[in-house]
């Protein structure tokens, strides 16, 4: 019978409207939730780890270090067979990128979620669980990394992202396609990902922002986030990894400050790599930006915090930006 560790962290899945106010917030606990299954998961062990209850729009990036060294402890103990995560989908894909760079285990890994709040009569988040818990427990998903289930489909964490805002479909993995699904009972894996490793550090460096870039974008924000002591800076350029005049000045000014400054792309699909001159990516390249593949501007920085919070020099970053952003 596996053992599967149900660690609960808040987020819609845990949540109820106040009658009284209309605010719906994270308020169920962890054995709350297992007893709201539909499916009895007969089979499994399950072992609740209430870690937090709040909603993920809350969280920061140290929590999300923290969740990932708890998954880890479970997962050093020899009875537990995987850890399925409940997480609010604000920013689950992040916190479950934090776990996959950082979970050493083979053993599964599963994040998963609600749309829609536990008191609503059609709330998807106890379907969601079983199915996690079959995926968390399925020979075939060992070794694939940190994975995110949902609505009946299962993706690596690294390429996954939430799509819309309010759709029980929400999660996709855009060019690189789901890795499977659960059809009733079965746990059915498509492909397996291409996987660059884990990084080991005992901190990560919360200090590290997002810039997304829009039609005639200054440098302000760049430039005061610098001044206020960011340790590193996310754009979010156009295309392939452009940016506006200002800020591409502003960003090579702050690589030569010796703070890391990391390219990616606003658009869904491809990869940013430097092709244009007079200020577009091939300017800032090489002013010393690290250009981070198809990597989102929230997983590169989750990528940096990581890299940062482990102390690696410039040089050393911008190989690791490079090879995790293949």
């Amino acid at each position: 019978m596996p053992r599967i560790a149900l660690i609960t962290t808040g987020g819609t899945i845990a949540s109820r409207a106040d009658s009284a106010t209309g605010h719906v917030t994270a308020q169920l606990r962890g054995e709350a939730l297992r007893t709201g299954l539909h499916d009895p998961l007969d089979g499994f062990d399950l072992v609740v780890d209430d870690f937090m209850t709040t909603g993920s729009y809350a969280l920061t990036l140290g929590d999300a270090f923290r969740l990932a060294r708890r998954i880890s402890s479970h997962l050093a103990d020899p009875a537990v067979d995987g850890v399925v995560v409940t997480h609010g989908t604000d920013t689950m894909e992040e916190s479950a990128y934090m776990a996959d760079l950082l979970v050493e285990s083979d053993k599964p890994v599963v994040f998963t979620g609600a749309q829609r709040a536990a008191d609503a009569p059609d709330s998807d988040g106890p379907r969601n669980i079983a199915d996690a818990v079959r995926v968390a427990g399925a020979p075939g998903t060992c070794g694939l990394g940190t994975l995110l289930c949902f609505e009946q489909e299962f993706h690596a964490a690294r390429d996954v992202t939430k799509s819309h805002t309010s759709r029980v479909d929400t999660f996709v993995s855009g060019e690189h396609g789901k890795l499977g699904e659960v059809d009733g009972d079965t746990v059915i894996v498509h492909r397996r990902p291409n996987l660059a490793g884990t990084i080991s550090t005992d901190r990560v460096e919360e200090d590290v922002e997002i810039v997304k870039l829009g039609i005639g974008t200054t440098d302000r924000s760049i430039r005061l986030a610098a001044a206020a002591g960011v340790k590193g800076i996310v754009i979010e350029g156009f295309g392939r990894g452009n940016a506006t005049p200002p800020v591409t000045a502003a960003a090579i000014e702050l690589v030569g400050q010796g703070i890391p400054v990391v390219m990616t792309s606003r658009c869904q699909r491809g990869r940013v790599k430097p092709i244009y001159g007079n200020g577009g990516g091939r300017t800032l390249a090489e002013g010393g930006v690290i250009f981070a593949g198809d990597l989102s501007a929230q997983k590169a920085r989750i990528l940096l915090s990581v890299l940062l919070g482990s102390g690696m020099p410039m040089a050393e970053i911008r190989r690791q930006v490079e090879r995790f952003g293949m």
